[in-house]
């Protein structure tokens, strides 16, 4: 027969702390981050190439 852990209601807690951090820190900070440097490769290509032809 197996005993429970002591340190059951602690996980929970450690791992809705973590969900909620990568949630509403992690993840949006990666999107901003990637975007932004996305942004910053097509400036830089555009310093040597040039702008978009166009009107």
């Amino acid at each position: 027969m197996e005993h429970p852990s002591p340190h059951v209601g602690s996980s929970k807690a450690q791992e809705r702390i973590a969900f909620l951090l990568l949630t509403f820190v992690v993840f949006p900070l990666m999107a901003i981050l990637i975007v932004a440097g996305y942004g910053f490769l097509v400036w830089f290509y555009q310093m040597f190439a040039g702008p978009p032809a166009g009107h």
